[in-house]
């Protein structure tokens, strides 16, 4: 596939015509007889095609490299540091259960308010008609509020947000390490003070068998960043000194990091996945067994894929190419 397939407005010819007939999109994946549908969607290539798109992207990069920042990656960095600063005035209030703080519900009121005002900020006026559209999915991306949880489903939901964003031609194929580095390095900065803040539960977690609680996404792109380190290899991510001393530079220690401040005893026990993936030999072997893993346990999981949403910009309709 070419990426500028993805990454829309590479060439003209590629961006969408702008008469398109945007539409709220919904829930199409009712029972598991329908994952069927999901997987032989334009909507799964497209979100898949993104993601493998990005993990070329920033392969062997740091976080800190120099890269292009265009003035739609500076808005949607203005957006999330819009969500942030809803977190601080929204303390959590007192409450008998420690996890699932109801304070959640008021600042997810907020942004399920605002979400088209956001999305509408970041978006040219000629294409002010996909707003509505484009803002399901950050609605999603943030959690539930009815069972104040987070998950991979709703870390889907927000690169189905920014892969939206590709399409309409916002984004484009030379904003790909900004996306990655600025922007879903942002979210997952908010959602982390989120997770903390409102104590939200896993959604969908497999406890000890799953790769972490909350992200999935950070590990590929993090994995990609580290292919062909000159000295950091897969075991080392379990050594903390290694991880206080490189995880500015790298999305996947900046996870392990997260995990360590988050979680008691050793980590064997707590991420025995990853503790499994730090026996792997090479940075690409990790990439790619991620990858797959990412597939099978999250897009190919009903329990995750029954809350996604398609409209006109990501179709249950069969793939077309």
């Amino acid at each position: 596939f070419t990426p500028s397939l993805h990454l829309a407005g590479a060439s003209e010819e590629m961006a969408p015509p702008i008469q398109q007939n945007f539409m709220i999109p919904k829930k199409e994946i009712n029972i598991v007889s329908d994952m069927g549908k999901w997987k032989r969607s334009q909507a799964y290539a497209d979100y898949m095609g993104f993601i493998l798109t990005l993990n070329e992207g920033v392969r062997g990069k740091k976080l800190t490299c120099d890269y292009k920042v265009s003035e739609p990656i500076e808005k949607l960095v203005a957006l999330l540091n819009t969500l942030d600063r809803w977190i601080d005035e929204t303390p959590p209030v007192d409450q008998p259960s420690r996890f699932g703080n109801k304070a959640f519900r008021t600042w997810y009121a907020k942004l399920d308010q605002e979400a088209e005002n956001l999305v509408a900020a970041v978006i040219p006026k000629h294409l002010a008609s996909a707003a509505p559209e484009v803002a399901v999915y950050l609605k999603e991306a943030v959690g539930n509020s009815t069972r104040i949880d987070y998950g991979t489903g709703h870390e889907a939901a927000f690169a189905a947000f920014l892969c939206c964003l590709c399409k309409i031609g916002v984004l484009r194929v030379d904003d790909q390490m900004a996306i990655v580095f600025k922007v879903f390095n942002r979210y997952l900065e908010v959602m982390r003070k989120l997770q903390k803040t409102y104590r939200m539960e896993p959604a969908g977690s497999q406890g000890v068998w799953g790769l972490d609680d909350f992200q999935f996404l950070p590990f590929i792109w993090g994995s990609s960043q580290l292919i062909d380190h000159p000295n950091l290899e897969p075991r080392h991510f379990v050594d903390e000194k290694v991880v206080n001393e490189n995880h500015k530079d790298f999305m996947f220690l900046e996870c392990i990091l997260f995990i360590t401040e988050m979680k008691t005893g050793p980590f064997a026990e707590h991420s025995n996945q990853l503790w499994n993936i730090s026996a792997v030999p090479s940075w690409s072997k990790v990439n790619q067994g991620l990858i797959r893993m990412y597939k099978a346990e999250c897009l190919e999981k009903f329990p995750v894929i029954q809350h996604f949403k398609f409209g006109s910009l990501l179709p249950i309709q069969p793939v077309t190419s």
